[in-house]
């Protein structure tokens, strides 16, 4: 494509009816899979789309290479993520996936602790949340959330206050 091309419609309308084939035959060389080698076809020429590079391109296959080089190098680095994952939860022992009473019993202990947050805000929630199933101190909360540590220990006083509230309420 010549370098004095804008980066009009037109002009990736003609790069992509240039070069979806030859990227695309490219890519299923690549990954021997049809599907992910459309899916990073299109990937690439959507990067591209975004590209400041598009007015100047002089090599349009040689750019397309390294776009796709790049998604694929993503693409290679997350499969492998996930293949690790799944090894890692093949190899552990049966006991450690909870049963369906197991799964239950949390899930009752979920919606018990969603019944009895009710009615907070949510920043006051957030933070209580943080706190007591995070683990994170005041000063760690009151950083990630943007404010002051009055602020955040202003709301866990609230939280513990509307729980301790809410039970007596349960209570028979």
């Amino acid at each position: 494509m010549p370098a004095d091309k804008s980066s009009s419609p037109s002009s990736l309308h003609s790069l992509y009816a240039d070069h979806h084939g030859w990227l695309y035959a490219w890519l299923c060389k690549k990954l021997q899979n049809r599907a992910d080698a459309a899916d990073m076809t299109q990937d690439t020429f959507l990067r591209v789309l975004n590209s400041p590079q598009l007015e100047r391109l002089q090599e349009p296959r040689a750019f397309l290479c390294t776009v796709a080089k790049r998604i694929l190098c993503s693409f290679w680095r997350r499969h492998e993520l996930e293949q690790s994952y799944l090894s890692a939860l093949a190899s552990l022992p049966e006991p450690v996936a909870p049963s369906e009473e197991e799964y239950a019993l949390v899930r009752e202990a979920l919606e018990a602790i969603d019944r009895l947050l009710d009615g907070l805000p949510g920043n006051v929630r957030h933070a209580f949340l943080l706190n007591r199933l995070e683990g994170l101190p005041h000063a760690q909360i009151a950083a990630e959330l943007g404010v002051s540590l009055a602020t955040v220990e202003r709301w866990i006083k609230r939280a513990l206050t509307h729980l301790y509230l809410a039970r007596l309420q349960e209570a028979p």
